[in-house]
């Protein structure tokens, strides 16, 4: 079963903090891919075109499956990178980051601009809600018109996610969970009548600790 930390808000996480006269500013959010992760970077230029930089970094996928972080004109590996490294530092996935930068007049050097960027990112999801999204199996069960109700009731009892049902021929339930905890409980509700018939697979998000 693969699983991995995310955001559980779809809401921008902000922060703004303040260098030696220039402004950083932090914005975090939950993407679904790499074009919504651009497209954050390409809001952000546009909302703040006074702004001399709009680094990035962004996380995607259970692997995580894709990196990808930008300078934009800072010293290479001064800003894009320890953004990322705090992602990664978090176990954040889907998961994009944008730093504006204002410059105040005063140069930083390498190791005050790799604090900085780091630090707004930080700022931004600390105390984040976080959420594990995980990969669950999915089964049909079918069972008698007669019998549905009682055998939903049942499960949702034991825990289990049914994600709805539909009424053929006979009802059919929609589960979703690990195959050796489903068969065994689907085993005793329905006295071993029961067959789980495998139905792909689905991302949930289930909860996690705060960040």
């Amino acid at each position: 079963m693969s699983s991995y930390l995310t955001l559980a808000s779809r809401h921008d996480l902000t922060a703004e903090i303040e260098v030696k006269r220039s402004r950083f500013l932090a914005v975090v959010r939950r993407v679904d891919d790499e074009g919504a992760a651009r497209a954050l970077v390409a809001e952000l230029r546009k909302q703040h075109h006074d702004a001399r930089h709009h680094c990035s970094a962004f996380v995607l996928g259970p692997t995580p499956s894709i990196e990808r972080s930008n300078d934009d004109g800072e010293p290479a590996g001064t800003a894009g990178s320890p953004m990322l490294d705090v992602l990664r530092g978090r176990e954040l996935s889907d998961v994009a980051a944008v730093v504006v930068r204002w410059f105040g007049g005063t140069l930083l050097g390498a190791g005050g601009l790799v604090r900085a960027y780091g630090d707004a990112v930080a700022a931004a999801v600390d105390g984040a809600r976080l959420v594990r999204r995980t990969e669950l199996s999915l089964f049909d069960l079918a069972v008698s018109h007669a019998d549905a109700g009682k055998v939903e009731a049942d499960l949702r009892a034991h825990g289990v996610a049914v994600r709805g049902v539909d009424y053929l021929d006979r009802a059919v339930l929609h589960l979703a969970g690990s195959l050796s905890e489903l068969d065994a409980q689907v085993a005793e509700i329905t006295s071993g009548t029961g067959r789980l018939v495998p139905a792909g697979t689905t991302w949930v998000d289930l909860e996690a600790s705060a960040g």
